[in-house]
């Protein structure tokens, strides 16, 4: 297994010549010598953060079996800051030899996906899938299926890179429903981050039925026991993911920003942050079970006692894998630009992992995470054995 204490690959440190700001890149593992994982910008992102979300990565492409190791990169710098898009370019020009050949980066926590690949553009890459285009049998051909399927519209007038995280997430929730054989529409929920991922999620539950209950931005907790007309709410988002408070439906509360992970809901996504869930607040979350929508959103410690306390965690490698998941299918040409097939895809996938996980949980009261790394180590474990058979493992074909 890949357990938290796991060492990577490679760490390395960047300093911004400009504004001092560090950026960090840590390569975990390497598959057919490319590794897969996000950038993200955040001010007091550490190496250490960085480190673990490389971690989660390589387990994330290991339980879904992508033929990818796993990476990340991070940058100690504010988003919101006028000076980011030239930290963000200055940090991608200074590691091009792994952009250009091994590391394939996408959007992240304070990085959008239409930034990084200005920045791509920026410096001739086209796309920050390059380094997986760029060993395409035809690179012309498998950069038009990616931009096709990262642009085809989906309803509610989005596009289909930018909620297919969300709706990896909303699946998983909607798997643990169908484990306890709880009706979708008595199932509420309470989501952390109305981002990207927190607001995707937060979509295709309310679509399914589910009642959305709360929802925390940077400035509060938003809260309806009744359930949040989060189409509404989503419409009110500026580009940081903040709700407009001046505009607010009627019967919508504005309580503190914390006050989510206290609310009485059947589900509990943190979506924001990473180590959202920590030692000092575990014992607020009333939920029956998390999904972790962020990154690295529990710490070792507070999981342990949620566990102790019978509340399952169904793990970020699990639950938000869905956009790495499906891009890397986009690559290699087994979904396209049809977004019914990519939803079914992972609709499949995510739901028959969460009932295999909490099926475990069930039965034995194994964390759902300890299961979740068994089931990756078994591919880990199966592409040694056959690298190890004559002629070793295939190269990786992107066609």
């Amino acid at each position: 297994m890949l357990p938290r204490n796991a060492e990577p690959l490679m760490r390395l440190t960047w300093t911004d010549p400009v504004t001092g700001a560090h950026g960090y890149l840590v390569v975990h593992t390497l598959v057919s010598g490319i590794a897969t994982g996000g950038t993200r910008m955040r001010a007091g992102c550490t190496m250490d953060e960085v480190a673990d979300l490389a971690r989660g990565m390589a387990n994330k492409t290991a339980t879904f079996n992508l033929p990818v190791g796993g990476a990340k990169g991070g940058l100690d710098f504010d988003p919101k800051d006028p000076r980011a898009f030239g930290v963000l370019t200055r940090f991608c020009e200074f590691l091009r030899p792994w952009l250009d050949a091994s590391w394939v980066t996408a959007e992240d926590l304070g990085v959008p996906q239409h930034l990084i690949d200005e920045v791509f553009a920026e410096l001739g890459l086209e796309q920050s899938y390059h380094a997986a285009i760029h060993r395409s049998a035809e690179p012309a051909r498998t950069l038009r299926r990616v931009q096709a399927g990262l642009n085809a519209p989906v309803p509610g007038g989005l596009l289909l890179g930018d909620v297919i995280g969300g709706y990896g997430v909303a699946q998983a929730c909607l798997g643990a429903a169908n484990a306890w054989d709880w009706a979708v529409r008595d199932t509420s929920v309470a989501i952390q981050g109305i981002g990207t991922m927190g607001g995707g999620a937060a979509w295709y539950l309310h679509e399914a039925g589910m009642k959305v209950v709360a929802v925390a931005d940077a400035a509060g907790t938003l809260y309806d026991p009744e359930g949040l007309d989060v189409p509404a709410l989503l419409d009110l988002r500026d580009r940081f993911g903040e709700v407009d408070r001046d505009r607010l439906p009627a019967g919508v509360r504005s309580l503190p920003r914390d006050a989510v992970v206290s609310t009485d809901a059947d589900i509990f996504v943190p979506a924001a942050i990473s180590y959202a869930l920590r030692v000092d607040n575990e014992n607020l979350v009333k939920a029956k079970v998390v999904v972790e929508a962020a990154n690295a959103a529990t710490t070792p410690e507070a999981e342990a006692a949620l566990s102790a306390r019978g509340v399952a965690v169904i793990p970020d490698f699990v639950a938000n894998a869905g956009a790495a998941a499906w891009a890397w299918w986009l690559l290699l040409g087994e979904v396209g630009a049809d977004p019914a097939d990519s939803f079914l895809r992972l609709r499949t996938e995510m739901q028959a992992k969460v009932a295999l996980l909490l099926t475990e949980w069930n039965l034995d009261r194994v964390p759902p995470r300890v299961t979740g790394l068994k089931l990756a180590e078994t591919t880990r474990t199966a592409r040694a054995e056959e690298a190890m058979t004559p002629g070793g493992a295939p190269a990786l074909t992107i066609p």
